[in-house]
This record gives structure tokens, sequence and C-alpha cells, in this order.
């Protein structure tokens, strides 16, 4: 059996949290990081490509996939649309690297108990719903119907934060900054 090296850092976060931006900070920080590149049901967009930004599958393969426990956590989010973590990647990438994932909060809360202390789940939120609706509609590529859907989405998201290791409020980006980097660091020393 292959020992696997790497240690796993979950992020999750309701949509406008800046998940995306601290993670992007923490790859360009620390070079030991792969990112995890997750399956999908869904067809690819525009320049998207297989391997790169999702590994795409049709709902049959998926499901042959999940019959076959090749996934560490899925989640059916639409009919038919499925995301999902294969083991054989993360295996293979845990052995030369840590590895990010930015996935859902069930994801999340799955991936924890699945890698249990070799994992360190960091919930990421804004200080408010309603810094959220500021967040979302100053991106000003959201319509409306939109922005409450997503905020209606983030107020149940939120009730997960408790089942995080760590939540880190992004009020200010460079002290959200400088706290995941002191978390990560205490974390990867251990």
């Amino acid at each position: 059996m292959t020992t696997i090296k790497g240690k796993v850092i979950i992020f999750s976060a309701p949509s406008g949290s800046g998940k995306s931006t601290l993670v992007r900070y923490l790859m360009s920080q620390d070079s030991s990081f792969a990112f995890s590149v997750s399956a999908t049901s869904r067809p690819p967009r525009g320049e998207e490509r297989h391997g790169v930004e999702y590994f795409f599958f049709s709902p049959e393969e998926f499901r042959a996939k999940i019959a076959a426990d090749e996934f560490v956590e899925y989640e059916e989010v639409y009919t038919d649309r499925f995301y999902g973590t294969l083991k054989s990647q993360v295996e293979t990438q845990l052995l030369t690297n840590n590895i990010l994932f930015d996935v859902d909060v069930k994801g999340g809360c799955n991936l924890k108990k699945y890698y249990g202390d070799r994992a360190l789940f960091i919930f990421v939120q804004a200080p408010s719903v309603e810094e959220l609706r500021k967040r979302l509609t100053g991106r000003g590529d959201t319509a409306p119907e939109e922005v409450e859907k997503r905020l209606a989405k983030a107020e149940y998201e939120m009730t997960f934060a408790p089942q995080a290791d760590v939540v880190i409020v992004n009020d200010e980006l460079e002290k959200a900054q400088q706290q995941l980097i002191t978390i990560v660091n205490k974390f990867l020393s251990e």
C-alpha cells in the first residue's frame, strides 16, 4: 500500500464571502499545494478541459463511479447534475503535495469526516448577510433574483460554520489573509 504524505485544506463558504480570493492568495504563498480538480456531470463551458478545470462525465458514467465507490464525496446538486471528488485523483496528488479543496458546505463536511485529523476545514464568511448583499450586487454581473437566491442559500450554508475547524470572517482582506497564513502554517507544522 502506498503511503500518503500530504495534508488536506478544505475551503467552504457562501457565495460572495471571498473564499476564492483567499484560496488564490494561499496558493500564491505556498507552492506545496495542489488544487483538487472536481468531477462533474455537467458539460464543459467555454474553454474548460477535462482534467484541468473538472473531470467531465455523463450522468451515467458518474453514477457508475458512485456505484464503484470511486468518490471521497459527491452531491447531486440538481437532477443528473453531480459534483464530486475522485479518490484516485486525491490520492495521487497527496503523494507529493498538500491539497486545497474549494467545495460546497456539505462537501467540506464530508471531506473533513473522510480525512479526519489530516484535514483542516476552513469556513470563510462575510461579516453579515447585508455585507454579502453589497458584495454580490457590487459585482454587477448578478441579476437581483439571483442575488436573493444566493443570499437565501448563504443563510443556510452559514449554519454549517460550527462544523468547520476554523471560521475566518473576511471583513478586511489583509487581516483575513494573515489569519489564514497563521492558521495554515500551524496546521502544516503539526
